[in-house]
């Protein structure tokens, strides 16, 4: 396994695998490895000849006041659960090697990024897109491999290789749970013991809801209510927002329907931490 730090470098070796024929998967993360992770990478595997990680925690994405300086990092464990992935090549920049003195270009996706977490966190998806696009036209990926809890996140990826015309496939894994059902994140490690059982209201708050609609229930503010109700009577528990929205443009549903998605955000003591679910069970 190789680890690059200098884009030129990482674009060099790109481009030189893909004219000897080789396709290329990648799946780009800020690090702080976990399971969800590894299950994006096992896809990688089987989706590439080359196999791309990036460890990057890219600061354009987090707004003033938010965790840059916090988020887990730890490159050396990291790069063992990589070796262990049959990860190829980590490229692992610098925030001086992304953003050099004078940078000044940016990529904006109108629309779908001024509401819910776009709405929450101002010039959070101007910061994603952009080091995205950075990273696609520097690791020159065939496919790259998304979560799918950062389920707007994938929806914005989606429509600006869209807009853009970029050759690259995108491809959305479903949300990796713990066993007790809460969304494996980098930020789990923010929750205390008790906390950490409070955030169970996310995942158990998701349940409920898809029962309530498999039982005929499509009132999309009724479903929102009863969740908003469940959430908060954790102690810890702050909603940012509950949502019931269309999955591709991900405009407000009032009535439920096969195409739509619950989407929420919530604080738990200090930590944001975000999960959905499809609410129509597939046929």
């Amino acid at each position: 396994m190789d680890i690059i730090n200098q884009p030129l470098q990482m674009q060099q070796r790109a481009l030189a695998e893909k004219r000897a024929g080789r396709t290329i998967s990648f799946v780009p993360t800020m690090g702080y490895l976990h399971a969800g992770h590894l299950s994006l990478l096992e896809e990688g595997r089987r989706r590439g000849d080359v196999l791309v990680l990036s460890i990057f925690v890219n600061p354009t994405q987090f707004g003033q006041g938010e965790d840059f300086e916090d988020y887990p990092r730890d490159l050396e464990r990291d790069q063992a659960l990589a070796a262990q992935a049959g990860v190829d090549i980590i490229f692992a920049p610098g925030a001086r090697e992304m953003y050099p003195s004078g940078y000044a270009t940016y990529v904006d996706v109108e629309g779908i990024t001024e509401t819910l977490c776009g709405a929450s966190r101002p010039g959070h998806f101007r910061g994603v897109t952009t080091v995205v696009t950075k990273l696609f036209t520097i690791v020159q990926p065939d496919v790259a491999i998304f979560g799918e809890k950062d389920f707007q996140q994938l929806a914005v990826i989606r429509r600006m290789t869209a807009d853009l015309n970029l050759p690259v496939k995108i491809v959305g894994m479903p949300i990796y749970r713990e066993v007790d059902g809460l969304a494996m994140s980098s930020r789990n490690v923010y929750l205390t013991p008790d906390q950490r059982r409070q955030a169970l209201v996310l995942s158990q708050s998701l349940h409920e809801a898809r029962t309530m609609v498999a039982s005929g229930h499509n009132d999309a503010a009724m479903i929102i209510r009863q969740v908003q109700i469940r959430i908060s009577a954790q102690p810890d528990a702050r909603v940012d927002y509950v949502r019931i929205c269309h999955c591709l443009t991900l405009e407000d549903q009032s009535v439920v329907d096969e195409n739509s998605v619950l989407l929420l955000a919530v604080f738990v003591g200090q930590t944001r931490l975000i999960d959905n679910a499809v609410l129509v069970a597939a046929q």
